[in-house]
């Protein structure tokens, strides 16, 4: 019984506290969930549609969502930063959030429809067409985007993890019902990934309208506001858009189906590391933002102790059961992309490290360093891809990947001491490192 009194103490405490440890629990919690979600979605779509009509699913879904946030201005860091530096004009920087999220989406829609024709040149003109068709839904994914940013504003992480694991529980459902009919075409499982979330961005958007009441009218200063933090982070956006993105853009362009949807599982498992990265970034960023540099130097560098810690240990276990994970989940066609999946793994460990380490530089008003940082990512990645992938295959492109990582990380822990003039954070875990977690804990309990 006491046992059961302290877990529904923790539990009650964890989704209603507003503390940092708690947020980062319950962003962690979410995450875990999501990933359970999509290992449920990737299961059934490879599983039904084989590896080729894997990879023609992944080449229609990707466009909507890369092409939008490579248009983004920097407006969703903005949008973050700027809430929680001037509360008092909430109501015109969400107006403007809104109104440029809009535009910018329509503009994504319209360069893809002309430009999605002159790339999937080894698809079919029906998966062409489809792409095309489906980068309508670019305007509501940016909206969506600066609705979960007005959330972490809010520091409401309970909403803010509610809406963003509703949307892949609806896509499974949507996805499963398909599977039972035995109708499920990489369309229409498109249509699945793209639309079912709409009525969660729905919610989301209406709950918003009314805390933030949206005006029309003395926008000017908002505007100025946004695009001054925003075009010197869109770099950030940008390029971590195509850190992201470029190697399923080109590995679409260069490799037939079959091997993209090779690829497209590898990246999914791999992804499931993010979890915990994810989480840490999401809470870390608002939590560190108006502090010392000092202050926020340190923080990074124990959020990313703690997580790059846990990142490698799980990653050590995938890696040893990769070649069984994919053949009972993913079916015997898909173990060919063993190797691609250890080197993905190793390189989302960096990743983690490098991206935890980047917030304090957002948090102290630095963002250009970061576009600095993406971009020298990006410069070695994009020439390591154009000759390891022809040449190679999955594994060049997971060897390029890696590289590019190694070197974020190198940056990134140089660039302390040069230009926020603080000692660089050690990265591995030390016994002190996890004090404030056990205390956290057990004042949880305790309550």
């Amino acid at each position: 019984m006491r046992f059961l009194k302290m877990f529904r103490a923790l539990v009650r405490t964890l989704v209603t506290s507003r503390s940092g440890v708690a947020a980062t629990a319950q962003t962690f919690l979410a995450n875990v969930f999501i990933l359970g979600i999509n290992a449920g979605t990737g299961i059934i779509t490879a599983r039904l549609l084989g590896p080729s009509g894997r990879g023609e699913l992944a080449a229609m879904i990707m466009w909507p969502q890369f092409l939008a946030y490579c248009l983004t201005l920097g407006v969703p860091s903005a949008l973050l930063y700027n809430l929680k530096r001037y509360p008092g004009q909430a109501s015109s920087l969400f107006s403007v959030a809104l109104l440029l999220g809009t535009l910018m989406g329509l503009l994504a829609t319209l360069v893809g429809v002309l430009f999605i024709p002159h790339w999937l040149t080894e698809y079919s003109p029906e998966v062409v067409r489809s792409a095309q068709w489906l980068m309508l839904t670019a305007p509501a994914g940016l909206v969506a985007l600066m609705c979960t940013v007005a959330l972490q504003a809010q520091e409401e992480f309970t909403l803010y993890n509610a809406a963003r694991y509703l949307p892949p529980v609806l896509i499974l459902l949507a996805l499963g019902t398909l599977a039972l009919v035995w109708d499920l075409t990489p369309f229409n499982a498109a249509l699945s990934y793209l639309l079912a979330g709409m009525p969660v961005w729905l919610w989301m958007l209406v709950r918003l309208w009314r805390f933030y009441r949206p005006v029309g009218r003395g926008l000017g200063v908002a505007f100025k506001r946004l695009t001054s933090y925003g075009l010197r982070s869109y770099g950030i956006d940008l390029l971590g858009t195509l850190a992201g993105y470029l190697d399923q853009v080109l590995v679409v362009g260069i490799l037939a189906p079959a091997m993209m949807g090779l690829y497209a599982v590898a990246l999914s498992l791999s992804r499931m590391l993010e979890v915990l990265q994810g989480a840490a970034t999401a809470v870390l960023f608002p939590k560190a933002s108006g502090r010392s540099v000092g202050e926020a130097a340190a923080l990074a560098g124990w959020v990313a102790r703690v997580s790059t810690a846990l990142t490698l240990l799980a990653a050590t276990g995938l890696a040893l059961v990769s070649p069984w994970v994919l053949g009972l989940l993913y079916g015997q066609e898909f173990v060919g992309a063993v190797t691609v999946v250890r080197l993905l793994l190793l390189k989302s460990v960096l990743d983690c490290a490098t991206l935890v380490l980047a917030q304090a530089f957002m948090a102290a008003g630095r963002p250009g360093i970061v576009t600095v940082l993406q971009g020298t990512g990006l410069a070695l990645v994009l020439p390591l891809l154009l000759i390891l992938a022809p040449r190679y295959g999955l594994e060049g492109t997971g060897l390029a990947l890696l590289g590019s990582s190694a070197a974020r990380l190198v940056f990134v822990i140089v660039s302390f001491p040069l230009i926020l003039k603080v000692r660089p954070p050690r990265l591995w875990l030390g016994r002190n490192d996890l004090a404030p977690i056990v205390e956290r804990a057990r004042v949880m309990i305790e309550r």
